[in-house]
């Protein structure tokens, strides 16, 4: 009997530890199914930086401004718990490139999708990253983003996909331009009058480095740190390369104003991907970059190993007054801060804007990766871009309409019927065709401001045109990045002068068009884009220079609401929102 009882407990362990394989077999197969859940724990608070060698304010994550790299796999959830310590400021972050499907709530849009983290609160984000690529995120309440709060997001491919194309190595570099004056006094000139603009910046920033002459600075203060061009921190940003890899550069433009050119001094780029999706590989020597966008280019470290090689930014579409941003490619064994034997490279002319607009007609879609559009939409919205005045201000507007936030966010109005926070009459869809010159200063400059937002029927095929203009200076269109938020959409081409409705589509790229979120408007021209409204939500879709959307330039689309799930208490506390948290 003894010998028959040790017989059956030895078996019972085994079928015991069996099904505890089992188990977690099972476990780690639906794990991996449904993905990872990366966490996250961000305070932002401002603290004193020098970038460029001049001390200032920053907004930082976690004492870090550029913030911490996000890294994923397509498929993962990201939570990101974020603690607004900025003691006197609300706070929002958006999530650029990051489509929020079945999220809207957290696409991180103050006054669309949700109200604002108050000071001391915390606020927590939680989306899956659905498609491999590389995207952004940034502050995303009044001009915070130009204060240094912004990063990048990294997705990868599922296991066992691969690229279609072949790389040693992964970096990321993200551009910016830097400001000495705090977005408290940007914000107060821009709705001064009289007007007060924010200027050239005073440098452009690679993965948050620059330089500042500090010989310009005025009379010495009593603060003797104010500009110190020893200072560690402001050391050129280095990237090293061993001599015959091949590196995947993922550049993303955070820039408040400027339209950049970036360039590796003897290496030429060959461009792969664009805003999350694969490009028809093209090579380039300068890599047109817009504020929102983000490219993956491929370099391989071919060049005389015994020597560093400058990366340099330099302002283009404006006329510059800001030096040229610098950094190091590092030929592995040379020490990194060694400085290059040459100059570096100033850029291509500023207002040359042919290479602009060819480097955007160059982008397709990457053959065994093409998406095709729906062969037609089912509708066509014209937006002109042009700079008016409202009642003295200076505004940016479209259509005639300079656009403005309500206290309650869009999401939650529509959600819960309090439909008379913002105005019911629908915005234009077009302008006067015939009769407006798009390269004169309008006779009339005069506009109106709105929060009326666009209403599209869930699932159809909509077309954007977006015209630009001359602005309140003669001889004068500016570039526009245009970024829209829970979609990517396809580019059906770029023309100069004044769209024709009935001549251009016929021009339209329906074969191998590229998929962004973010696509330039270039100056005297139109750009025209196709999406599907096939992503229950409110989404905003405005110009990404932080000025110009301060000043109005954007607007809202809503689609598929009844569909959204039901909203977390979170995202209310604005606005009439308040009272939907204690009914």
């Amino acid at each position: 009997m003894a010998g028959a009882y040790g017989y059956d407990k030895y078996w019972r362990r085994k079928i015991l530890m069996i099904i505890a394989v089992f188990l977690v077999f099972l476990s780690t197969l639906l794990s991996s199914a449904e993905g990872k859940i990366h966490h996250h724990r961000w305070e932002v608070k401002y603290e004193f930086k020098s970038p460029d060698c001049f001390q200032k304010l920053a907004m930082t994550i976690n004492g870090m401004s550029p913030g911490p790299t996000i890294s994923a796999q397509q498929g993962d959830t990201v939570v990101v718990e974020v603690k607004n310590s900025l003691l006197t400021e609300n706070l929002a972050i958006h999530w650029h490139g990051i489509r929020q499907i079945g999220t809207p709530w957290f696409d991180g849009t103050e006054g669309v999708t949700q109200c604002p983290t108050v000071p001391g609160d915390t606020f927590t984000y939680k989306f899956v990253v659905d498609k491999a690529g590389t995207y952004l995120y940034h502050a995303h309440y009044g001009m915070q983003r130009e204060a240094g709060l912004n990063g990048m997001i990294h997705v990868s491919l599922p296991e066992g996909e691969t690229e279609p194309f072949s790389y040693d190595f992964d970096r990321s570099i993200l551009l910016t331009d830097w400001y000495h004056k705090s977005t408290y006094e940007h914000a107060t000139g821009l709705s001064s009058i009289p007007f007060g603009w924010v200027g050239e910046p005073q440098s452009l920033l690679i993965q948050g480095r620059g330089r500042y002459n500090c010989s310009l600075v005025n009379a010495p203060s009593s603060d003797t740190g104010t500009c110190n061009a020893t200072n560690p921190e402001c050391l050129p940003f280095f990237l090293t390369v061993v001599p015959g890899k091949t590196y995947r550069l993922r550049v993303g433009s955070l820039t408040a104003l400027s339209a950049l050119s970036f360039e590796i001094e003897g290496h030429n780029m060959t461009v792969v991907e664009a805003d999350g999706n694969y490009v028809e590989p093209f090579e380039v020597k300068n890599l047109f970059i817009y504020s929102g966008e983000t490219y993956s280019v491929l370099i391989k470290a071919n060049q005389d190993p015994s020597r560093n090689y400058w990366a340099t930014t330099n302002v283009v579409s404006r006329k510059p007054a800001t030096p040229t941003g610098l950094a190091i490619l590092n030929y592995y064994p040379n020490h990194p801060q060694k400085s290059p034997p040459t100059s570096p490279t100033t850029g291509p002319l500023w207002n040359d804007t042919a290479p602009r607009v060819a480097q955007s007609h160059a982008i397709k879609a990457r053959k065994g990766f093409i998406d095709p559009p729906p062969p037609t939409s089912d509708r066509l919205i014209v937006f002109l871009n042009t700079q008016n005045k409202i009642d003295g201000h200076v505004r940016w507007s479209v259509n005639n309409v300079s656009y403005s936030l309500p206290n309650t966010p869009y999401l939650v109005a529509l959600k819960e019927n309090l439909h008379h926070v913002f105005e019911q009459r629908a915005p234009p869809e077009g302008y006067d065709f015939k009769n407006y010159d798009i390269f004169s200063v309008a006779k009339n400059v005069n506009a109106t401001t709105s929060n009326a937002i666009y209403n599209l029927k869930f699932n159809s095929t909509v077309d954007i045109v977006l015209q630009n203009a001359n602005s309140m200076t003669a001889n004068t269109s500016e570039t526009h990045p245009w970024h829209l938020h829970g979609h990517d959409f396809w580019v059906l081409g770029y023309g100069t002068g004044k769209f024709d409705i009935l001549t251009d589509p016929k021009k339209y790229n329906l074969v191998d068009p590229i998929k962004k979120n973010t696509v330039p408007l270039h100056p005297y021209g139109w750009t025209a884009l196709r999406f599907r409204a096939d992503n229950p939500g409110v989404w905003l879709f405005h110009c990404h220079i932080d000025s110009h959307f301060y000043m109005g330039m954007g607007v809202v689309f809503k689609e598929g609401i009844e569909k959204v799930g039901k909203l977390p208490k979170s995202i209310m506390g604005c606005g009439e929102s308040k009272r939907l948290l204690h009914p």
